[in-house]
């Protein structure tokens, strides 16, 4: 190496927290705010927090839990010796965090009508790392929820549909004669 040269740098990373994993992991929707009073410094569980914020369409709330996620992991990226337009890679799994609060932040602004916000986040993002809006589109979706079973009165009954038992040693109905012996 000559003296021009500086040996490469390791991409900053957010710090692992296993502990506030765990408790995340053991707890429901109802619990992370108690996460968060625990871990008051921690990207994830006020990122947890914004995205259930997000999910339920309270778009203030989103945009507050995300903001303070985002700037509690840029300041453990500079710890780190990150500075901002630094990548941050989506493939680091502690690097989510800080991520999807930028994407949250930034849905929660484009809500609001924070449209030169929005703008400004996207930007962050996509600099941060290109394919993540598309990786967090596709793959990270822990707090959105599906109605799997409907509650009653919510689907109409079928109609004009006639239940019937039949022998199960009955012959099919041909319908169609079409390659038959």
């Amino acid at each position: 190496m000559t003296a021009d040269e500086s040996p490469h740098e390791a991409e900053a990373s957010l710090v692992d927290e296993p502990e506030v994993r765990r408790e995340l992991a053991d707890g429901n929707r109802s619990s992370v705010a108690g996460v968060v009073s625990g871990h008051p410094s921690s990207p994830l569980a006020w990122t947890e927090l914004a995205d259930i914020a997000d999910s339920e369409g309270r778009a203030i709330e989103a945009f507050a839990f995300a903001a303070v996620a985002a700037d509690l992991a840029r300041e453990q990226l500079s710890e780190s010796g990150w500075q901002p337009g630094d990548p941050v890679a989506w493939s680091d799994e502690r690097n989510r965090p800080y991520l999807r609060a930028l994407d949250t932040q930034r849905r929660a602004a484009e809500q609001l009508g924070l449209d030169s916000r929005a703008t400004r986040l996207a930007d962050e993002l996509a600099t941060a790392d290109s394919d993540a809006p598309a990786r967090i589109a596709s793959e990270y979706t822990p707090t959105q929820l599906m109605t799997i079973i409907a509650a009653p009165g919510l689907i109409p009954p079928a109609t004009g549909l006639e239940a019937r038992a039949a022998d199960p040693t009955d012959e099919p109905a041909a319908h169609d004669a079409a390659g038959e012996d």
